[in-house]
């Protein structure tokens, strides 16, 4: 590469990595707060919070880099129109597509990053998040049963302890069940200890009494025990039977899935719908940069408006990405629904490089400026203000 080619690839890049980490980061933190839990009700540390929800990164860049690949293209080919650049390299013999080939270089960086993500490290990030919190919930009578503090392990089962003594004794155990719509226990212990065994783990309870509240009885049914037994198998599995979800497959798992897999059995549609989308990620990267650089990339003198061509390329790549998720959502059903999306993308790529090969301009149509102009004049009509002849 020239010194041209070297100044506009950095500036691309550096631009890409720049907003990459910034956009990223922004929704990082939305997602990052609906696992907040985990610090609260279910006792973890911020090393915890933190390392279980920075492994959803990589789905998160999956997403944003081809993004934020047009925006670091849009704002590079600004730069060089706005330091009247561009009219220099294109007066100097710079063809369009000369100028475009920086960006290709920078394109294709993008791609081999999104195809490494796509096939390896998002779904490797995803099922790290798959073990971890089942690890998490194997030792659960352990990490969440915290003295003093209100823990929910179920939707509708809060426990609480009030100390924990030597030799594993529980003391001040309360236990709320409102999972059964039906009824309401409520269970007070003045002690217990944690029992494991081949059948499961119990909570075992001594020395209480247990409150039952039936629906369409007016008074609880009450009862004190010696010794109570309170099963807590679900929430003290070992951890290591984990299944594995759709997106957690490597790319190799999607291409070559065993038959004999229960989910590949059920939703064979859905397989292949995310295999798809694994193999035309790296392709996105391309279209939207020959279609950002199609709309942007021909030379204008600074006093002719960009925001026309701007408009059009968001549009442009937009609804390119919101007609491939329509296609990904169709291609669980049907597939020729993939067959479009490619025929989409080649389309997206071919059409731009089209346009760059011609040097086509994209203006606003005549008759729209005229239409813009007379509104203009009717605006400063009604505001009383002279109209320039």
């Amino acid at each position: 590469m020239g010194s041209i080619d070297k100044y506009i690839f950095r500036t691309t890049l550096a631009s890409f990595a720049l907003i990459l980490v910034s956009l990223t980061g922004v929704i990082w933190i939305t997602q990052a707060l609906r696992g907040i839990d985990l610090m609260t009700s279910q006792g973890q540390t911020i090393v915890t919070f933190l390392g279980i929800t920075s492994l959803v990164i990589p789905a998160l860049v999956l997403i944003i880099a081809p993004m934020a690949l047009m925006i670091a293209i849009s704002h590079t080919l600004n730069k060089l129109a706005t330091d009247s650049e561009i009219i220099v390299m294109n007066a100097a013999g710079l063809s369009p597509f000369r100028l475009f080939l920086p960006f290709f270089y920078a394109t294709c960086v993008v791609s081999v990053l999104v195809a490494f993500i796509a096939a390896y490290l998002a779904p490797d990030g995803m099922r790290r998040i798959k073990q971890w919190d089942a690890e998490i919930t194997a030792d659960v009578l352990t990490n969440i049963l915290q003295p003093g503090r209100f823990a929910s392990l179920d939707r509708n089962l809060t426990i609480r302890i009030r100390e924990r003594q030597p030799g594993g004794i529980l003391a001040g155990i309360f236990v709320d069940d409102r999972r059964d719509p039906k009824e309401r226990v409520t269970i007070i212990a003045d002690h217990g200890t944690i029992l494991r065994n081949e059948s499961g783990s119990y909570l075992v309870l001594e020395d209480g009494n247990l409150q039952r509240f039936e629906a369409g009885k007016r008074d609880p049914a009450l009862v004190a025990f010696g010794r109570y037994a309170f099963d807590m198998s679900k929430f003290s599995n070992s951890g290591r039977d984990v299944t594995l979800g759709i997106r957690e497959r490597y790319i190799w798992e999607l291409l070559w899935p065993s038959h004999e897999d229960p989910i590949y059995q059920q939703l064979p549609g859905q397989f292949r719908a995310e295999l798809h989308d694994r193999f035309m990620a790296p392709i996105y990267p391309f279209a939207f940069a020959a279609l950002t650089f199609a709309f942007l990339g021909t030379p204008r003198t600074t006093r002719q408006s960009r925001s026309f061509a701007i408009g059009g390329s968001i549009f442009a790549v937009f609804g390119l990405r919101m007609a491939g998720f329509a296609c990904s959502v169709v291609t669980v059903r049907s597939p020729l629904a993939a067959l479009v999306q490619y025929l989409m993308l080649i389309v997206a790529i071919g059409g731009g490089v089209a346009m760059i090969l011609t040097g086509t301009v994209v203006e606003p149509p005549a008759a729209l400026m005229e239409a813009i102009n007379r509104n203009n004049e009717r605006i400063l009509r009604l505001f009383g203000r002279p109209v320039a002849a």
